[in-house]
């Protein structure tokens, strides 16, 4: 008999049905020689400090950094989880062979392996690893089954994660809680929540200490179109009054007029983060909202595994393209244009070295039933963004033109599009959505098309003044916080840099979400319509933890490199605990003794 453990119950019901293990037992289904059963979720965890010592049970600063010997796993504590695995275990010594057929990411590999290490299973262990959960891809996966061993530093990568995540927040929140906590407040420090935190406190304070300032701008207006003065912004209405005064009955002269013709490139295809900021921009979901429908939408085999970190395809999805977007029937308004077309493999799109275990989300082709309205909106979004990485680039001119008033220069600039190429996926998206910010995402260019102009023309103009003020740094949102969660503290926009920078971000994809609901739970921060506000918590825990090494975005994304080079087997797992360990010892000598 071969074993077959899912990830979670409606998984392992898709798996047995393809698998002919048709027949429903307490905890498992069985037939045609499978045995298919499930966890949920984690069923294993690390022990707690008092699991090692029962002295570590009390908050003692004596007590700390506490370091374990050698970390174990002990099972979930509830009847549950108990009943399920024992069934595991019970299955697994009847088992010939056991199928890994957990999540295929990191998370997914960590809750297996810690379930078998707990079993003690003793029988070879294969790994299904598969990109979506249709029929097809189940299928073709059972065909393609890897050896476990193949998948061994994503689980020390994992393992290393998890220990990390202990190490620091059992230490630093029983450090800091002891020696700085008020009326037995607990004061929670983690790995990746605290610098996200400090991210959030950092920008707060930038805004609570911003002074608003007036300043006053010399603008004109020729033939119908407004130039801006090209000095700097003036302090004082009498300078501005005496701009004015001498733009007055002097004629305004265009001294250049250039045109560019140019393109304006497609988006990249979802990563998690980048369709979290989407989902955030367009419809105020919360990073973890997002999460849920997407993993739905992945269970409901509507769209490919969705906790990934890249922007491409495998270059072996080339030719099944076509197939995908012939399934979109809902969208054959946009699709019908790329039929009887050549898809390109353009490396933008495909290409196997940018590819670790997954690709880019997109949709599978099936048609969807059963879903949510708000299911369906990240469904659009998803498929929307599919379909326009194929189609043509959106052709523009850019316009610039110069002038001048006597010794002052002008200058007025203007975007036409001439075909919008991919744009048109997203017209009536955009009719749909109000906010500013999401028009801008998908492009809606707020620059005026300017008329013709020609060199050396001169006429009247109307002068005026413009009063403005200062604006202070703008708040985090969800999706603004999740793109400088992706570049360690760095709001990198541009997609490419992007993606150089994303080895060395704060957290994984998959766990983001976790860690601003975290914030959200403890009270360190709150919502105020869209904006991530710094609560008083959240600010005095910041002001209380004087260690830069804490609070560093930086660190933090050096620690990531580092995980996912233990994953690519660059980097050993012994060595980065070393480094855990000193860190904490540090830390600890630090705030206990000011060293």
């Amino acid at each position: 008999m071969k074993l077959c453990i899912a990830e979670k119950p409606s998984v392992a019901r898709d798996l047995a049905e393809i698998l002919g293990a048709k027949n429903r037992r307490d905890g498992y289904l069985e037939g045609n020689g499978y045995c298919v059963t499930w966890v949920f979720g984690h069923l294993c965890s690390l022990k707690d400090p008092e699991d090692y010592n029962t002295n570590w049970k009390y908050w003692k600063l004596e007590d700390l950094p506490i370091i374990p010997g050698q970390f174990g796993i002990k099972l979930r504590e509830d009847d549950g989880a108990k009943r399920q695995f024992k069934v595991i275990e019970t299955l697994m010594t009847q088992a010939e062979e056991v199928i890994n057929c957990g999540d295929a990411g990191q998370e997914g590999e960590l809750i297996q392996r810690w379930v078998l290490l707990k079993a003690k299973c003793k029988v070879p262990v294969k790994r299904l690893w598969i990109s979506s959960l249709t029929e097809e891809a189940i299928k073709d996966g059972f065909n393609k089954l890897r050896d476990a061993s193949e998948f061994d530093n994503l689980f020390a990568a994992g393992n290393s994660r998890a220990i990390g995540d202990w190490m620091l927040g059992i230490n630093g929140t029983r450090l800091y809680t002891r020696k700085f906590g008020r009326d037995k407040m607990t004061l929670s420090v983690g790995r990746v929540q605290t610098p996200t935190l400090a991210m959030i406190v950092q920008r707060q304070k930038e805004i609570n200490a911003f002074k608003t300032d007036e300043y006053w701008e010399l603008k004109t207006i020729y033939r119908e179109t407004e130039f801006n003065c090209q000095i700097d912004r003036l302090k004082t209405k009498d300078k501005a009054d005496k701009g004015l005064a001498y733009l007055v009955d002097k004629p305004f002269e265009v001294t250049s007029f250039e045109q560019k013709d140019g393109k304006e490139g497609n988006p990249r295809l979802y990563d998690l983060t980048s369709l979290q900021v989407d989902g955030n921009r367009y419809y105020a979901y919360s990073a973890e909202e997002t999460l849920t429908k997407i993993q739905s939408l992945y269970e409901k085999k509507l769209v490919t595994y969705p906790r990934v970190d890249t922007t491409y395809l495998s270059e072996d999805l080339h030719p099944k393209i076509p197939n995908i977007l012939n399934g979109l029937r809902d969208y054959k308004r946009f699709t019908d244009a790329l039929q009887g077309k050549p898809i390109p493999k353009s490396k933008q799109i495909f290409d196997d070295k940018k590819i670790t275990d997954h690709h880019a989300i997109i949709p599978t082709g099936v048609a969807p039933s059963g879903i949510t309205p708000d299911e369906q909106r990240v469904y659009d979004l998803i498929c929307r963004r599919f379909i326009a990485v194929f189609y043509p680039e959106c052709k523009i001119s850019n316009t610039t033109v110069l002038g001048k008033v006597d010794a002052l220069e002008f200058k007025a600039t203007g975007k036409q599009i001439l075909d919008k190429g991919w744009r048109v996926i997203y017209d009536d998206l955009k009719a749909e959505n109000k906010e500013s910010d999401a028009k801008k995402k998908e492009g809606e260019s707020e620059d005026k098309i300017l008329p013709i102009f020609e060199k050396g023309e001169s006429g009247p103009h109307q002068p005026l003044i413009h009063k403005g003020k200062t604006s202070p740094p703008k708040y985090y949102t969800e999706a603004t916080l999740l793109r400088a969660m992706e570049s360690a503290g760095k709001l990198v926009e541009n997609e490419e840099m992007r993606e150089i920078m994303k080895e060395n971000g704060i957290g994984r994809p998959s766990t983001r979400a976790n860690i601003i609901e975290t914030l959200f739970k403890r009270k360190y921060i709150e919502k105020k319509k869209k904006n991530l506000v710094a609560t008083d918590t959240g600010m005095n825990l910041i002001d209380t933890i004087k260690s830069e090494l804490l609070k560093s975005p930086e660190l933090t994304g050096q620690w990531e490199h580092k995980l996912r080079q233990i994953e690519k087997g660059t980097y050993e797992a012994q060595t980065f605990k070393e480094e855990l360990f000193l860190m904490v010892r540090e830390l600890t000598d630090e705030v206990i003794f000011g060293r």
